[in-house]
């Protein structure tokens, strides 16, 4: 083995995650993963243009007057808000971070579908910073390699020095 080539990476290295739409190039950032983020942002973008065209018709066949406008326009403004306040939290800090109402999700089930606006503007909007999910599963990576390494590398010291608890030396 020469001086100049560095050893090879051990083999049972953790593998990092995959995050959907990007596999596992977001761990190296490699090859086409900007581009790529460029297309998930404004594949989510057309997607959320086709819903709001959609949500538009459906509500505009509503005749109940001005005041049913305005609660129709606030509920899909709320549920919007708060289906993409929670995607954005889900995105960037995982699923551990949610917490209170944001964390059940059989409950917050109806207002993520009538939100769909907001999460798919979350997840564009997200998409133009990092891909998304890709800090959180570049934190557990992280963590699982730092794990990893603890758990290769040797202790060091002389266990027979070590002093025991109440920090008296065992007699011999």
């Amino acid at each position: 083995m020469t001086a100049d080539r560095a050893p090879a990476a051990p083999t049972d290295a953790p593998r990092p995650e995959p995050v959907r739409f990007f596999g596992t190039s977001w761990a190296d950032r490699g090859p086409g993963y900007a581009l790529r983020r460029a297309a998930v942002a404004a594949g989510a973008l057309a997607a959320l243009a086709a819903g709001l065209l959609a949500l538009s018709l459906a509500l505009s066949a509503f005749t109940g007057g001005p005041l049913l406008d305005v609660l129709l326009a606030a509920a899909v403004g709320g549920c919007s808000l708060m289906a993409g306040l929670r995607t954005w939290r889900t995105l960037s800090r995982g699923r551990d971070a949610l917490d209170g109402w944001m964390a059940d999700d059989r409950a917050l089930a109806p207002i993520m579908v009538v939100g769909f606006a907001g999460t798919l503007a979350a997840y564009a909007v997200r998409s133009l910073v990092e891909a998304p999910g890709e800090g959180v599963a570049r934190a557990r990576h992280e963590a699982a390699l730092a794990a990893h390494a603890r758990r290769r590398t040797p202790r060091g010291g002389r266990p027979g020095a070590r002093r025991a608890p109440g920090g008296r030396r065992p007699r011999r």
